[in-house]
């Protein structure tokens, strides 16, 4: 069996992946970066350092786990965003040990980014999606709060941005409500877990002005909630209560301005049950005539099997120009 080894570093996550030229996934490693109790983050150096002692562990679980076969290509994901001057030193480490095993093994090296990694991961956790080649692309994360509009092509995809927050991501709101109760970091699971347990959510006021968000001042009102003692259950249901209307609104928003009303949610925000739940809900309120398709809980959160896929793409459009076969669609 041949296959494509995907990598992605990202700021809390050491992921590697594997599919086969068949379009298999046949693994899906990944390993949280250990944060200090009471911290809201890691610094880059020491998330860089954390990977390094990462990757031996997820390579030796890889290795057990993977059918016998033949590694033909190698694709990381080596920056943020497919911009120009994206950058962050975790995503070399990724692009370093892709490269040098790719050179050893004789075999082609592939880049992409990791914002592309998350929208090929929503991609192939929806049939339907994949069909799709104009659509929006939501990415909710703690380092990432953007409105995309994508278009798919052969090899991967061409990212307009057309919305963004102008301070906090949606995930800083999460882990930073969520360390202030006593939560730990990162605080999604925790927090969304104790949100179900309240009888209803604490009102806290949310923003947003045409394509673009701000969730500072939810921050603040629910630090003051907390700092009141009130109740807990209730200001967790309030803070995904805040990133349902926020997502509603700019949906709302970029669909009267004549944007794609498909929509691709993506990162680990919106892997919470309680988002998916009420932003269908919401919008049927709204009356938008809008169809939201969520990657699969497990890869919402970051992972490699969109870099994988990606690789797979690439090598097959590099075996098709070659005359040996043909692109994936």
């Amino acid at each position: 069996m041949k296959y494509i080894l995907g990598i992605d570093t990202s700021c809390y996550t050491t992921s590697l992946a594997c599919v086969s030229l068949e379009g298999k996934l046949l693994l899906s490693k990944q390993k949280l970066l250990s944060v200090p109790d009471g911290a809201r983050g890691l610094q880059q150096s020491s998330a860089v350092f954390s990977h390094l002692r990462n990757l031996p562990e997820l390579s030796a679980t890889m290795q057990d786990s993977l059918p016998d076969g033949e590694l033909v290509a190698i694709c990381a994901s080596i920056k943020p965003r497919p911009y120009k001057d994206s950058y962050m030193p975790v995503f070399v480490v990724g692009e370093s040990l892709g490269a040098t095993l790719a050179k050893l093994a004789g075999v082609p090296f592939y880049t992409t980014t990791h914002q592309e990694n998350h929208i090929m991961a929503g991609l192939y956790s929806n049939d339907r999606m994949q069909m799709e080649k104009h659509f929006l692309a939501l990415h909710l994360s703690g380092g990432t709060t953007e409105l995309l509009e994508v278009w798919a092509h052969t090899t991967g995809f061409d990212i307009n941005l057309i919305g963004s927050t102008q301070d906090l991501h949606a995930g800083q709101l999460v882990d930073r409500i969520g360390v202030a109760l006593g939560l730990g970091f990162p605080s999604g699971p925790n927090l969304e877990a104790l949100a179900e347990k309240a009888d209803k959510p604490i009102h806290i006021p949310y923003y947003v002005k045409d394509l673009t968000v701000s969730f500072s001042g939810s921050e603040s009102h629910a630090q003051r909630l907390i700092a009141k003692n009130a109740d807990k259950a209730g200001i967790a249901r309030g803070v995904y209560q805040v990133l349902n209307k926020t997502i509603c609104k700019w949906l709302e928003n970029a669909a009267d301005k004549g944007y794609p009303t498909s929509v691709l949610l993506v990162g680990g925000v919106s892997s919470s049950m309680i988002l998916r739940e009420e932003l269908n809900v919401q919008l049927r309120k709204a009356g938008k005539n809008m169809s939201l398709y969520f990657a699969l809980p497990q890869l919402s959160k970051d992972n490699a099997v969109g870099t994988a896929y990606l690789g797979l793409k690439a090598y097959m459009n590099d075996k098709y120009k070659a005359g040996a076969g043909l692109p994936l669609k």
